[in-house]
């Protein structure tokens, strides 16, 4: 898993007015200077909030990538939440689930 890639990724329409740009014209061409799997790529592209945070990715990048996307709050939280419903626990980094997800 490339976790370190798809932060970066994020990072950069985060933090850049002309990454935000490429991206929201053309998603699958900004991340394919990315070394993420074929799993990455599909939840960057679409974006599926709740699929980037199973995977790992930070929060506070994520919130952004979110909001830059159109989630409201409740929304973005909410994506989290379904994602880990929708496919099991965080699997890597500072979130990682190692219990039940009750």
């Amino acid at each position: 898993m490339s976790l370190y890639h798809v932060q970066k990724a994020i990072y950069e329409v985060n933090r850049s007015p002309s990454a935000v740009a490429q991206y929201k014209t053309d998603p699958a061409a900004f991340c394919a200077s990315y070394d993420l799997t074929p799993q990455e790529r599909a939840a960057f592209v679409k974006p599926d909030v709740g699929m980037l945070y199973v995977l790992g990715v930070n929060g506070q990048l994520l919130m952004h990538f979110a909001a830059a996307n159109g989630y409201e709050w409740n929304a973005y939280i909410d994506a989290m939440l379904q994602g880990i419903v929708m496919h099991g626990p965080v699997r890597e980094g500072l979130y990682a689930m190692t219990g039940a997800t009750t």
